[in-house]
């Protein structure tokens, strides 16, 4: 019974501890942007200084979650491959003129066993593969370059 009420005592103790830091807590509210300082009238000349160009091919890595095997394909624009049960076709594949190795963008079309209606249409960004990724529970498949050659 002593244990109980000394266990007790600790506990109120540190409740009432954590409750006068919780109080102690100073938070000071994020003030706006100056003008100056916004990207309003930045964000078109941004956007204009982007070019990009078409590869001739792109690379993609699949990975079989379940047998950990890992799989890089070289596909044509318009070609199809499959690995495993997926069936891949990439639409188009695009990167920066400035930088060819830089940041892909590939166009693809990922199907399962033949599937009619496809798992995943859409670009996929190689420097952000979770932005718009394949949602699968064995396969995960990511863009990383375009064939410039």
């Amino acid at each position: 019974m002593i244990r109980l009420a000394a266990t007790c005592g600790l506990a109120l103790a540190l409740v009432a501890a954590a409750a006068g830091a919780q109080e102690a807590i100073e938070v000071t509210p994020l003030e706006p942007p100056a003008e100056s300082e916004s990207l309003g009238e930045q964000g078109p000349e941004l956007a204009q200084q982007i070019h990009v160009s078409q590869g001739i091919a792109g690379r993609l890595r699949v990975l079989d979650k379940i047998t950990g095997v890992v799989t890089d394909l070289t596909l044509a624009l318009g070609e199809t491959a499959t690995v495993g049960h997926l069936t891949i076709a990439l639409g188009d594949c695009r990167y920066p003129t400035d930088n060819p190795a830089g940041d892909a963008f590939g166009e693809m079309s990922i199907s399962y066993d033949g599937s009619a209606t496809p798992l995943f249409i859409g670009w996929m960004i190689a420097s952000a593969p979770a932005l718009n990724a394949l949602d699968h529970p064995r396969y995960d498949v990511w863009m990383l370059s375009c064939s410039t050659s």
